[in-house]
């Protein structure tokens, strides 16, 4: 039997594997960050614009992510097992299934204003909308691709090369924009079409980095060698474990689209200081993302290995890590709210200070739910690593959907709470899960056996 790790060894090795993941995950959602921050000194209604369809991109990415994810604790496992056979076959059809998904989507994509217009939204802000996910639709392919790379990468726990492409983009994207969205220097002045340009660009120029690093880096996996070829079994492993996690990343993203949605019944303003809280907290979720993902990885190397008492110190050093982190972030958005919103809109703009004071009450109500909503995703990185994701879906959308929405549409309009309100009904829906998740890992309904991963 394989002795039982001490949690500071563990929590070193997370670190080592999860701080790139963490730094990738940060510059990525820099880029969205960037694209906010640049549109908000650009023009009030191209914020509320991008905050409404980047929710809606990013929901279509997560549901099709899920095969790509799907990937991580596969390739880990089979690596740990020593299988490198079944970490290409996997990785392969990951990409099938991603590519198909990602091909499918692009229709409702390019035609969504009227479906804008349908939910109650400005017909001024639906079109700006659909003018940015026109553009964006066609970065879904190469973007989920990414994904997959970056998966495969990270179960060999290759996760520099994610760390310093990542960062390379998100730093291209800012003169990208500068240029694309204010027609600086002779380019055209494209608004919101400009940065979803510049986004489609720059994903492009990370899926080539990293097609050619694991061609360099990682001949022996051969993973595009014939890549024509179907593989049923391998495609129908990572279907079965891929789509409930996409649907468990859908009934979570769709929430915050949902509340980006009722954000936008109250006004552009509102709906602008959501956006401007709502990527400060994902800036912030991505560190924790990033652990959860180092917790993917250790959790199906102990089950390559058949190593439960590793698998319950990952998960109880994960969590320690995670909940440090936390404990910061409700301190920052509560000592410095005001200044943090302040960051994402013109001085100049006469709608300012009304922003930035919706901006400071969600960023309070975002410190309630910073430890919760942490708690959830850490937990699911682990389920997903003993690939247990069944259970976990139904769990989540149960918390988000039957609980944590119509909590958000009861406090937010029903007592006429208004946008904290919304907010606090996201609360609720996160505290939820993260009670069910840990009751489902830690309850004794998730073992590891010498044939493979038991759940009741």
């Amino acid at each position: 039997m394989t002795p039982v790790s001490t949690y500071r060894p563990e929590a070193q090795k997370l670190m080592v594997l999860g701080l790139p993941l963490i730094g990738s995950n940060l510059a990525q959602i820099a880029i969205g960050i960037t694209d906010t921050l640049m549109l908000g000194w650009y023009d009030v209604e191209a914020l509320a614009a991008v905050t409404l369809a980047s929710h809606v991109y990013f929901v279509t990415f997560l549901l099709g992510a899920g095969f790509a994810w799907a990937v991580m604790p596969m390739v880990a496992e089979a690596v740990s097992a020593g299988e490198p056979v079944r970490a290409r076959r996997v990785t392969r059809m990951g990409n099938w299934l991603s590519v198909i998904y990602g091909l499918v989507m692009m229709g409702p994509l390019f035609f969504s204003a009227p479906i804008f217009r349908a939910i109650g939204q400005e017909p001024q802000i639906a079109q700006l909308a659909q003018d940015y996910l026109r553009i964006a639709g066609w970065q879904l392919v190469p973007a989920l691709i990414v994904i997959v790379l970056r998966s495969f990468l990270s179960a060999l726990e290759r996760t520099q090369i994610i760390l310093w492409v990542t960062l390379g983009i998100a730093v291209l994207n800012i003169p990208l924009n500068y240029l694309l969205i204010f027609g600086n220097f002779g380019f055209p002045e494209l608004g919101i079409r400009g940065a979803a340009l510049a986004s489609l660009i720059t994903t492009s120029i990370s899926l080539i980095a990293l097609l050619i690093y694991t061609q360099v880096k990682e001949p022996s996996y051969e993973l595009f060698v014939r890549i024509w070829r179907v593989d049923t079994e391998a495609l129908g492993g990572v279907f079965r474990l891929g789509w409930p996690i996409g649907l468990t990343s859908l009934a979570e993203g769709g929430l915050f689209t949902a509340s980006t949605v009722m954000m936008g019944w109250l006004g552009a303003i509102p709906l602008a200081a959501h956006g401007v809280a709502l990527q400060l907290a994902s800036l912030i979720f991505m560190v924790h993302v990033g652990l959860s993902q180092a917790a993917t990885v250790r959790a199906g190397q102990a089950l390559g290995r058949r190593d439960e008492p590793a698998l319950r110190c990952t998960g109880a050093t994960a969590l320690a890590l995670s909940a440090f982190v936390a404990t910061l972030t409700v301190a920052l958005f509560l000592l410095v709210p005001g200044f943090l919103v302040g960051l994402f809109v013109d001085p100049t703009d006469p709608a300012r200070d009304q922003i930035v004071a919706v901006g400071i009450a969600l960023l309070a109500v975002a410190a309630l739910f910073q430890t919760v909503d942490a708690l959830q995703v850490m937990v699911l990185g682990l389920l997903r690593g003993v690939q247990d994701t069944k259970v976990p879906m139904w769990l989540a959308a149960v918390s988000y959907w039957l609980i944590g929405l119509p909590v958000s549409y009861v406090f937010g309009f029903v007592l006429g709470w208004g946008g904290t309100g919304i907010w606090a009904g996201l609360v609720v829906g996160l505290a939820m899960a993260a009670v069910l998740l840990s009751w489902r890992f830690w309850g004794g309904s998730v073992r590891i056996g010498v044939e493979g991963p038991e759940t009741a």
